[in-house]
């Protein structure tokens, strides 16, 4: 990390439409097809119920002090999602209706803070999307430069501007912009066989026979069958 603050305004995106559709099949079928990696720890959803796959903004902040997040909305674009890091930990409220309002505005997808949220109610009942590691109604200062659109960790995974965050009730999880194309088909690979699954599952099969589990069982026919 650099030590002077600093402000990247060009980043390459992934593919819109790719990370729209990982939204869509949601956190743990793109987490499983992505090879169990990516995955944000300790980061609830806030506003339990909605979903969202966009491109990562970053930003870096220093604890109580939300400046670089209003420097990094300024650098949203429509499909976006704005991550927040912290230099230290930190339970502030450094995301709440008023920035909810402009993101909206600007077309970002949702918000994941590794820090506190706050005006949850509010951000409830206008139905934006957020993630946080906390909620905390204690104030920022905005008086402290930091960094806009460089790797962060948030819930212990980094982000790197422009990769797929993906949320939902599950929680978040990250896709490296170069992964996005090769995880999508993965993902959609796994939900038509999980399709064919589920057709067994509701005839009555189990899950031993389907997945070819009995045989690492100490004792094979479990339920009187094999």
């Amino acid at each position: 990390m650099p030590l002077r603050p600093r402000v990247v305004e060009d980043v390459t995106r992934a593919d819109p439409t790719v990370a729209k559709r990982l939204g869509e099949l949601g956190v743990a079928t793109v987490h499983e097809a992505a090879g169990r990696t990516g995955l944000m720890h300790g980061i609830g959803a806030v506003t339990p119920g909605l979903a969202m796959g966009g491109t990562a903004v970053t930003c870096l902040n220093y604890a109580g002090d939300n400046l670089m997040v209003h420097a990094a909305l300024a650098l949203c674009e429509p499909g976006d999602v704005l991550v927040v890091g912290v230099l230290s930990p930190s339970s502030h409220g450094m995301f709440g209706e008023l920035l909810a309002t402009s993101a909206r505005a600007r077309g970002v997808r949702g918000v994941v803070l590794d820090a506190g949220v706050r005006d949850v109610a509010a951000l409830r009942a206008m139905g934006f999307p957020a993630w946080a590691k906390t909620i905390g109604a204690a104030g920022t200062e905005k008086a402290l430069p930091g960094w806009v659109n460089v790797p962060v960790s948030c819930g212990g995974t980094v982000v790197f501007p422009g990769d797929v965050v993906v949320g939902d009730d599950d929680g978040v999880v990250v896709v490296g912009r170069e992964d996005a194309a090769e995880v999508l088909e993965r993902a959609e690979a796994r939900v038509a066989r999980e399709e064919g699954t589920r057709a067994r599952l509701q005839a009555g099969e189990l899950g031993l026979d389907i997945y070819g589990l009995r045989e690492r069982l100490p004792q094979g026919n479990v339920g009187g069958v094999g």
